[in-house]
């Protein structure tokens, strides 16, 4: 029994879904988002997304949370969007946007910079006294993550002093260090 997969996914007002050959295309006012799916029959009745498994097979079962949750998710995605924040800590980190250009000073040698993908809106904060932020806002929740993981991975925090790139309201694990 799946607690997820039966679970009916509620359709929000100027939110459209499509189902046509194992695709499933869901458009709203933030984008269009589409799918393809295997193994589970998903249909859409009064105002509501359905998603069944076709049998009790291990491969089924599992397929069926899965695009539940990913039906679910595009559909938020289109009406809401979703939004990641990134905070630099660190003495002389910074980060601009130019357009998708993303330039991050990190404390190496050299700035980075990267190329955001259009899908994902990239908006740099930059306040006197306080850590840079990177904002990225996309209807696709899966590339929003990515592209923050990719973002992140470029400098991790350190358990140390804390410096690095991390998740804004993230908990890092912290270290003693040396004791004297």
């Amino acid at each position: 029994m799946s607690r997820i997969g039966n679970n009916p996914v509620a359709i929000p007002e100027g939110v459209t879904v499509d189902v046509k050959d194992n695709v499933v295309t869901v458009k709203g006012k933030q984008g269009e988002l589409s799918q393809e799916f295997s193994n589970v029959t998903i249909k859409v009745e009064e105002g509501n997304v359905l998603v069944t498994r076709s049998s009790e097979a291990k491969e089924d079962k599992s397929k069926h949370g899965l695009y539940r949750s990913l039906v679910s998710n595009m559909v938020e995605g289109v009406s809401k969007g979703w939004t990641k924040e990134l905070e630099l800590v660190g003495v002389g980190y910074r980060a601009s946007n130019q357009g998708q250009k993303l330039d991050l000073a990190l404390g190496f040698s050299h700035t980075i910079v990267m190329n955001i993908a259009k899908e994902v809106k990239v908006e740099t904060i930059s306040e006197k006294g306080k850590n840079p932020i990177i904002k990225l806002m996309s209807a696709d929740k899966q590339l929003v993550g990515q592209v923050a993981a990719k973002i992140r991975s470029m400098r991790k925090p350190e358990p140390y002093k804390g410096k690095g790139i991390k998740f804004v309201g993230e908990q890092l694990r912290r270290k003693a260090g040396k004791s004297a």
